[in-house]
């Protein structure tokens, strides 16, 4: 479809019938765009960007016109960014005042919107499927260039029948500071991963016939819009990107418009897109491309005839990409979940068999004894978690990066137990996301697949068909023996009736509100992330430190230790001599308190300067209370405050370095209990309290509604905090909670019902009023299973 601009009166050409409005306030990142148009009046139209090779960028900003809401015009208010031929025909065309309709757009986050507080999303136009319908013209006659007059006087309509061109770059001719299309082979790739800000990063190295290979970058920030790429030698086309030089070397950063189209790199597999586009160009001077790639790359040896290792020809300790199908999932803790998969090959070494509970597993929790080589356990760690969620049972899967290793000692959990002296083996996916460590699920086309059934298809059909193994395919996650149908209770004394959330979403008032829904997403996915500092007396909320971080803080402490002496403590140190050639030796000093030590009571609070993180807690573990501390001009201070301030046992507390007064002084005689408060006091920290902050997004038949868990987490899961800071038990049964709550993978039909109590308020966000929900006065609770 080309590209179009209408621009039609009341009796001309109208916007089609089967495309609905979408109001600018409802505008999300998760927002549906298909068949939608927004309206409004281009209050600001920039200029023409050219980026070369006949691409185009031009912003504008459109209002929607509201009478009733014409205070909080800047609510209604986005910015529309329009890329290639469509930028141009708009530049020539459309007149700011106009008042038009966008369809075809996707919604992107706005990088501007702290600073033209206008709203926090963007509308993307390009392609194919963009089209603006003009509706009324800032003028009473619209001129159109020579070239572009109607002569029907009910409308004007101009047809762009141009195909967007678009000329690519080969990476050899790559220069710095440019906005390119490129086409390449992929020889090396990482899946998506978390990064440190909101996106997903993912990154890659392509070549072409100029034998010049480049590295990419991509943030995104869904995994779904990056690159599909499933092994090297996929040909893999980017749309506007960035060349910057980095190293010496040119490289490739995604930028605004971006786009991405992958390919199978086979010799004469199907040529099928792969892409999150809704929208792309593709022609067949692409497919010639694609098809040319595709000859060179198998020439240079760059595609392997053989894209993964079967389990018949894995070895012990090697490393190896798997692609098989999942039978079943189960976590193991917070940071740890249990795979059991096959590919219809039998490992010529003998493999570890375990079982899960059938309460947390999806798909069949055990597997009969004559596939005991046959299924393969797989435990994956960390930050590959978080992929795990959106598997199911069924699901063909690729494990980029498998570690095969003797489970002898290697076992996380309580599964350690079971795998004492056995060289079994067991497979494991390791944190990070070196050497392409990673997770992928296959798209249904894939050869792989394919070749994959083929050799599942071949199974013998009574080992096949019994009826453990049919049990994956025909029993719902949510119905196996043992499950629980998990919900919530309100614990308040509000005599209300549910409402629909459509309602509450609608009110005038602030208050309470009874409701019943579902949860259908929830955030931090890794829940451990939900852990948070809380400062009472400023309200500021911040992250708990990683380990890495608060290890660098000791080291750079113990550099600063000496021999300090001060009235109100006694001293001792301890020597540790250096541990190899290229390290140091150390000093540690203990002080205590003289006021304790008459009390008969030295060993209640200790003084530690010089010790690692690592000493510190071990020796946490026999004194009562233990303060790292540092030499600092002469006296003894406290470490910076984002590094713990008191260790108690396998507790760490933190103080606010913005209200605290830090003073190390002489104890205050007949002080009692050394309490983490009592000792904060003692010290002139704030202490700042364990909280746990989640968001959640609920539905029901009328609206969805994202509401925080703060003030009353605790409650909701029946767990402390604190506990959950130095207690992996109590972290995981935050886990279990969030998982019967939200399943992943499952359904809304299969998700229980949650009665819950919400409190609304008002907000000040930048300048601008916001409503948030809260919810409180609710409890997780186990509900008997209906008979």
């Amino acid at each position: 479809m080309p590209v179009q601009l209408v621009f039609g009166g009341t009796s001309g050409t109208q916007v089609p019938a089967h495309l609905t409005r979408l109001p600018i306030p409802l505008i999300s990142t998760s927002t549906d765009c298909s068949d939608k148009t927004v309206k409004g009046k281009v209050t600001h139209k920039g200029p023409l960007v050219f980026l070369g090779d006949d691409e185009y960028l031009l912003k504008a900003v459109i209002e929607e016109e509201s009478p009733q809401q014409k205070s909080s015009s800047e609510q209604r208010s986005i910015n529309v960014i329009l890329f290639g031929e469509i930028a141009k025909d708009f530049s020539e065309t459309v007149r700011q005042g106009d008042v038009l309709e966008v369809a075809g757009f996707t919604v992107g986050n706005s990088p501007t919107f702290q600073k033209d507080k206008l709203h926090p999303c963007n509308l993307h136009l390009s392609g194919e499927q963009a089209c603006i319908y003009v509706l009324s013209s800032a003028f009473s006659a619209v001129s159109l260039p020579a070239n572009k007059r109607s002569s029907s006087a009910a409308a004007k309509v101009l047809k762009s029948s141009k195909v967007s061109k678009y000329t690519y770059t080969r990476l050899s001719e790559l220069k710095p500071g440019a906005v390119v299309n490129v086409y390449g082979v992929v020889v090396f790739f990482k899946q998506p991963f978390m990064s440190k800000g909101t996106d997903y990063c993912s990154t890659l190295k392509i070549t072409d016939q100029s034998n010049q290979k480049v590295s990419c970058t991509i943030f995104c920030e869904k995994p779904e819009d990056h690159p599909r790429i499933f092994k090297t030698g996929d040909i893999v086309r980017l749309h506007r990107v960035k060349t910057k030089l980095f190293d010496g070397a040119v490289s490739l950063l995604n930028t605004f418009g971006f786009s991405v189209v992958t390919f199978d790199g086979a010799e004469g597999a199907a040529i099928i897109p792969r892409t999150a586009s809704r929208s792309f160009h593709f022609n067949q001077v692409d497919q010639q491309t694609v098809e040319e790639l595709r000859a060179w790359a198998a020439t240079q040896g760059l595609i392997s005839s053989i894209s993964w290792i079967p389990l018949s020809a894995v070895q012990p300790k090697v490393y190896f990409d798997l692609t098989c199908q999942l039978l079943s999932k189960a976590p193991v803790d917070s940071t740890c979940v249990l795979l059991k998969v096959w590919d219809g090959t039998r490992c010529t070494h003998p493999l570890m068999t375990l079982s899960t509970e059938p309460a947390v597993t999806e798909g069949t929790s055990s597997l009969s004894k004559e596939r005991d080589n046959l299924i393969a356990i797989v435990f994956v760690y960390d930050d590959h978690v978080e992929g795990t969620r959106k598997l199911k049972p069924g699901d063909f899967i690729r494990i980029y990066n498998l570690h095969a290793l003797p489970a002898a000692g290697r076992l996380p959990g309580d599964f350690i137990n079971q795998s004492e002296g056995t060289d079994k083996l067991v497979f494991h996916l390791h944190w990070g996301t070196s050497f392409g460590r990673g997770i992928r699920i296959l798209p249904n086309d894939s050869q792989d697949i394919q070749d994959l059934k083929s050799v599942l298809e071949l199974f013998p059909e009574d080992e096949l068909n019994d009826s453990v193994l049919l049990e994956v395919w025909s029993t719902p996650p949510g119905t196996l023996d043992g499950s629980v149908e998990y919900a919530t209770e309100r614990r308040c004394a509000h005599n209300m009736d549910p409402v629909p959330l459509a309602q509450v979403k609608q009110a005038d008032l602030f208050g309470q509100f009874h409701v019943k829904a579902q949860l259908r997403s929830y955030q931090p996915l890794k829940l451990y992330q939900a852990l948070k500092l809380h400062c009472p007396k400023c309200n500021f909320i911040r992250d708990i430190p990683d380990g890495e971080t608060v290890a660098d803080l000791f080291s750079e402490a113990s550099l600063k230790s000496g021999a300090t002496p001060v009235p109100w403590a006694i001293s001792g140190t301890v020597h540790l001599p250096a541990e190899s050639h290229n390290s140091c030796s150390r000093t540690l000093t203990f002080y205590q308190s003289r006021q304790l030590i008459t009390e008969g009571r030295p060993r209640d609070l200790v003084y530690l300067m010089g010790a690692t993180l690592q000493e510190t807690k071990k020796l946490a573990v026999g004194d009562q209370n233990i303060i790292p501390v540092l030499s600092l001009g002469g006296s003894l201070t406290l470490l910076p405050l984002s590094a713990p301030f008191l260790f108690q046992g396998r507790k760490q507390f933190y103080g606010c370095s913005q209200c605290s007064q830090v003073c190390l002084k002489a104890l205050p005689e007949g002080m009692g209990m050394m309490t983490e408060k009592a000792v904060a006091e003692a010290l002139g920290v704030q202490l700042l309290h364990h909280s746990l902050l989640m968001k959640l997004e609920l539905q029901d038949e009328t609206d969805m509604l994202q509401a925080f868990l703060w003030r009353d987490a605790e409650q909701f899961f029946q767990v402390s905090a604190e506990e959950a800071a130095a207690s992996q038990e109590v972290q995981d049964v935050i886990q279990q909670t969030m998982t019967r709550l939200c399943s992943a993978g499952s359904s809304m039909t299969e998700r229980p019902w949650l009665h819950l109590c919400l409190t609304s308020y008002q907000v000040e966000d930048n300048g601008q009023k916001k409503t948030c929900y809260q919810i409180c006065n609710t409890a997780a609770t186990i509900n008997q299973p209906r008979c």
